[in-house]
């Protein structure tokens, strides 16, 4: 926040800065790789961040159709965006439903993002509101809860598909 930009900014500077390559020199040498550093780090901190983000969530926002009607359309944008990148992979052998499948999940930047938006205002007015952020709140839950069975459906239709070849 000190050049006017969100931490998480900084955050995947920092992620390129501390890319694995660097670390290589450590992990020939016996130490342990930075995954192994930070795990310990991340099984505390990554529950806390989804409960906050959960919490920050106004319950009554929920007894709204409207709400629940905008959080199926973002869902429904959030699967058929992935689905279209995935059309990108041009080679024939690998399968675009399960890629397209294995990307919908990417909400945890986006739950960053709505909290800053919630947080910033524009003329007096917060740029996410409160239901807004519940949407995409239910948008994250959806598609992380979806994603891993169908996921496996599809790799396993996949999968039969080769053998019946």
């Amino acid at each position: 926040a000190l050049v006017g930009l969100a931490p998480i900014v900084g955050a995947f500077a920092a992620g390129l800065i501390l890319d694995e390559i660097h670390w290589k020199d450590f992990t020939k040498r016996g130490e342990r790789s930075v995954q192994d550093l930070i795990q310990p780090i991340a099984a505390i901190l990554v529950p806390i961040f989804f409960v906050r983000m959960g919490a920050e969530v106004d319950i009554r926002t929920f007894a709204d159709p409207s709400l629940l009607v905008f959080a199926a359309v973002l869902t429904v944008a959030a699967i058929l965006g992935k689905q279209a990148c995935a059309l990108g992979v041009l080679d024939k052998n690998i399968n675009r439903i399960a890629v397209g499948i294995g990307m919908i999940p990417r909400g945890e930047v986006g739950l960053i993002f709505a909290a800053i938006g919630e947080k910033l205002t524009l003329g007096g007015e917060r740029v996410v509101s409160d239901s807004t952020y519940s949407a995409v709140v239910i948008m994250v839950v959806l598609t992380t809860m979806l994603t891993p069975p169908v996921l496996k459906s599809s790799l396993s239709i996949r999968t039969r598909t080769n053998k019946a070849k």
